[in-house]
C-alpha cells in the first residue's frame, strides 16, 4: 500500500557525510520498524518532530536490536555483545541525546547502558512531547477529544520503573480527553502481561492470560479509546480488544498518534 504522503526523515549517515550532527538521535526500535501497527506510532512521531523543525536523524538500516530482550530472557552475553556494539556506533556519531519511542529501549539506554559506559541523555518521547506542548512549541487542537473517554495504560518502564506517571495523563487532559483511571493505575498499574520476556514466548501454565485481565480493568471504563505508550503494550491490549470482539467500538492508540490525530497529521 502507498504511503499517503512522502514523509522526509533525517538519517545520521547522511547527516554526517554532510558534517553535520543532529540534536537528537531518535531511536525507533524494534517495533517501531518492523510490526505494522506500531510503523504508524514511528510515523505519528515523526511527523510531530517535523511539524516542530526538530534537529534529529535516524539510524536507519544501522540501527539494531538493544539488547534488552536477551538481557530479561537470561542470555547475558548476547546482550552485551549488542550493547557494546551499539554505544561503539553512538561513540562514531557523538550521539549526546537519545529520544525513544520505546519504554524498554528507553529503560535499558538510560539505566543499564551506563554500567557499559554509554552515558547519554534519555529522553521518553512522552515527556518530550508533554514539554512540547506546554512550552507552547506544540499546538494541537486543544478540543479535538473533547468529552471523549480515555483510559489511559501505564507501561511498566515508564510508571514503576521510571517514574513517568503524570504527563502521559497531562497530554490526554491537554488535548480534551475525558481520562477515567482503571482501577489498578499509575505505580500500581498491571503489566500488559508482555514484559520480562514474555512477549516473545508462550504463556505459562495458569487460569487466565494476563493480557486479558488488562483489557478486562480497561473495558469496566467504559472508554472509546484505550491509550498506550508502549509496543508491547499495543499488542496486547490490541489483542485483548479482538479477543473480547470490541476493535470496532474501542480504539487503542499511541499518545503520539492522538497529538498527531490532533495535529491533522494523521
Amino acid at each position: 500500500m502507498a504511503e499517503k504522503e512522502k514523509m522526509q526523515v533525517p538519517v545520521m549517515a547522511d547527516l554526517a557525510a554532510a558534517g553535520k550532527k543532529p540534536e537528537f538521535l531518535f531511536w525507533v526500535g524494534c517495533a517501531g520498524a518492523f510490526d505494522d501497527r506500531y510503523k504508524k506510532v514511528t510515523r505519528a512521531f515523526a511527523s510531530v518532530l517535523n511539524h516542530l523543525k526538530t534537529d534529529y536523524a535516524v539510524l536507519g538500516t544501522e540501527e539494531t536490536c538493544t539488547g534488552d530482550p536477551a538481557r530479561r530472557a537470561g542470555n547475558e552475553m548476547l546482550f552485551q555483545m549488542q550493547a557494546l556494539q551499539l554505544i561503539e556506533l553512538f561513540d562514531a556519531y557523538e550521539v549526546k541525546k537519545i529520544i525513544t519511542i520505546c519504554p524498554h529501549c528507553f529503560n535499558v539506554f538510560k539505566n543499564e547502558y551506563p554500567e557499559l559506559g554509554g552515558n547519554y541523555e534519555v529522553i521518553s518521547y512522552v515527556d518530550f512531547l508533554e514539554n512540547a506542548l506546554e512550552n507552547g512549541s506544540l499546538k494541537p487542537n486543544m478540543e479535538h477529544f473533547k468529552g471523549v473517554r480515555i483510559t489511559y495504560h501505564d507501561p511498566c518502564y515508564l510508571a514503576r520503573a521510571n517514574d513517568i506517571i503524570e504527563p502521559p495523563r497531562n497530554i490526554l487532559n491537554l488535548l480534551g480527553g475525558e481520562v477515567v483511571e482503571m482501577e489498578r493505575n499509575k505505580y500500581y498499574a498491571l503489566c500488559c502481561g508482555a514484559g520480562g520476556g514474555q512477549m516473545f514466548k508462550e504463556a505459562e501454565k495458569g487460569d487466565k492470560e494476563v493480557f486479558l485481565e488488562r483489557t478486562e480493568e480497561a473495558l469496566k471504563t467504559d472508554p472509546a479509546v484505550i491509550a498506550s505508550a508502549c509496543p508491547f503494550c499495543m499488542v496486547m491490549l490490541t489483542d485483548g480488544l479482538k479477543y473480547k470482539n470490541r476493535e470496532e467500538e474501542i480504539k487503542n492508540y499511541d499518545i503520539a498518534e492522538l497529538i498527531a490525530l490532533a495535529l491533522g497529521k494523521n
